[in-house]
């Protein structure tokens, strides 16, 4: 069983950057990913890292995911923040080291972490 706690949302103007981290229990062997959700919205995936990373298009050149083995923690480097950013971010781990952009092919949530960007 894997545990995963989410930090580092908040609320930030258009253009300006955040970084939220996702600290995991047990092994660091996992595929995490970040997805978020808005309002009415489904699930979308935003990035993920194996043995590479992954981008959505839309957030390609602005956001960055980088892990840190030793803690055991993912984390999510967002710059050029933009309002269609606001959502709440999911991270999630999944035990194949190969990433995919489904949702439902993760095995573990976090809580999510509200991310609020005005304009």
């Amino acid at each position: 069983q894997v545990q995963l706690v989410e930090s580092g949302g908040g609320l930030v103007q258009a253009g300006g950057s955040l970084r939220l981290s996702c600290a995991a229990s047990g092994q660091s062997r996992y595929t995490m990913g970040w997805f978020r959700q808005a309002p009415g919205k489904e699930r979308e995936f935003v990035t993920a890292i194996s043995w590479s990373t992954r981008y959505a298009d839309s957030v390609k050149g602005r956001f960055t995911i980088s892990r840190d083995n030793a803690k055991n923690t993912v984390y999510l480097q967002m710059n050029s923040l933009k309002p269609e950013d606001t959502a709440v971010y999911y991270c999630a781990a999944r035990t194949p080291w190969t990433h995919t952009t489904r949702a439902d092919e993760y095995d573990y949530w976090g809580q999510g972490t509200q991310v609020t960007v005005s304009s």
